[in-house]
């Protein structure tokens, strides 16, 4: 398995694809492309139906998927607030790939279609439009029917209304549903998602709930407890909690103790301080098990920074032959202020595995086993051969 990655600031969009083939295909070698992914941001509008040609000018052999970006990750550089594109190309012996655009039928309907069995254990590449797809509940059926299965990706951006965003498939460029590709055969695929929060408080049960409206905690009115909990934080995090203040909902209930990451992040839309409740983007059930937390740059940083180490140990040694990450638009420079701050921690950790990417308006990755559509995250997809040998056929 060979992967190679390259980004391009190029304002022509032609120029750009040969700019960034070029540097790929320098990095492969000998080595023939099977899954070529591409993240065009919105400079590139006018020319979102010619990539697939432009692309195909190229390399004649090759998948692509992919779709249009707020900003794009290429050759382990993140481009934002510019023109960029980028290229991510992967040989991938004795792996199947299954190219497949859903628009509304469910995951019963779509596998009779393509007639992919979970005893296959595929892994997939989900690309989905915001304006015109929910994934949440196609992600749910995707993990009932393929429990053994990773699920990485995101959602689509740069553009502002339906029809603004474009999703690559082959030789198609579409404006609605999702795209995505399920790789099944000799490859792992390993994910990290970053959700970068940190847990203030203690733990608490939903006592009192009415689908994501939260009434009780531990037997206190919601808005009480939140009110209680603010004017005993320090003020850096009273004024932090105007803004980035989140709720996280533990995963596995049967643990003793609860740590960060243990936790699905999610926001708090609204309040009612008059009926004393609280409206979470999630549905929740009485006797969950949740905790309020706080996001910030710091707080990011070292969740990333602890996550990636952790991998790296856990992996003893075995890295990556090439990786994705989907990052939320309101990370990189808007969180940190400075470019490249996470996909420089992955190659602090992870060394420099060829890693490409975009900028997404939601980012598609597991927590404690399921899958979920998140916010605020950088989501890693980590692939490698599930033996060395399928690797040297090649």
């Amino acid at each position: 398995m060979q992967w190679a990655s390259a980004g391009s600031t190029e304002q022509n969009t032609a120029a750009a694809i040969r700019e960034t083939a070029a540097a790929v295909r320098a990095e492969l070698g000998a080595a023939v492309p099977d899954l070529i992914v591409a993240f065009v941001s919105a400079h590139h509008r006018e020319r979102f139906s010619d990539i697939a040609a432009l692309v195909r000018r190229e390399f004649r052999s090759g998948l692509l998927i992919g779709c249009s970006a707020g900003g794009v990750i290429g050759g382990g550089k993140e481009i934002e607030q510019r023109a960029g594109v980028s290229l991510t190309l992967a040989a991938l012996p004795q792996v199947t790939l299954t190219p497949f655009h859903v628009a509304g039928e469910n995951v019963v309907a779509w596998q009779q279609r393509v007639a992919l069995a979970p005893a296959a254990e595929p892994h997939f590449l989900l690309l989905a439009d915001p304006f015109t797809f929910n994934p949440e509940p196609f992600l749910r059926d995707l993990d009932r029917v393929y429990p053994a299965s990773r699920k990485i990706g995101g959602l689509a951006s740069g553009g502002r209304q339906p029809g603004e965003n474009a999703l690559f498939l082959g030789d198609e460029t579409l404006v609605a549903g999702m795209v995505g590709v399920a790789l099944s055969g000799n490859v792992r695929v390993d994910t990290i998602v970053a959700q970068g929060c940190r847990p203030i408080g203690q733990p608490m049960f939903v006592t009192k709930c009415q689908r994501n409206i939260i009434w009780e905690l531990d037997g206190q009115s919601a808005v009480e407890v939140l009110q209680t909990l603010h004017r005993h934080l320090d003020p850096a995090d009273q004024e932090l909690a105007r803004h980035s203040l989140f709720l996280g909902v533990v995963m596995n209930e049967h643990q003793h103790e609860y740590k960060q990451g243990d936790f699905l992040i999610r926001n708090i839309v609204g309040m009612d301080p008059d009926r004393g409740v609280l409206a979470i983007g999630a549905i929740l059930r009485e006797g969950a098990v949740v905790q309020f937390h706080l996001r910030d740059a710091t707080t990011s940083a070292q969740d990333l920074e602890h996550l990636l180490a952790a991998y790296a140990e856990a992996s003893a040694g075995v890295r990556p032959a090439g990786a994705l990450l989907f990052s939320c638009l309101g990370r990189g420079m808007y969180l940190y202020g400075e470019p490249d701050h996470d996909t420089n921690a992955f190659r602090d950790h992870l060394g420099a595995a060829p890693l490409g990417g975009f900028f997404c308006n939601g980012e598609i990755g597991p927590v404690q086993g399921s899958t979920f559509l998140h916010g605020y995250t950088s989501a890693f997809g980590l692939f490698r051969a599930r033996s060395k040998s399928a690797t040297m056929a090649r």
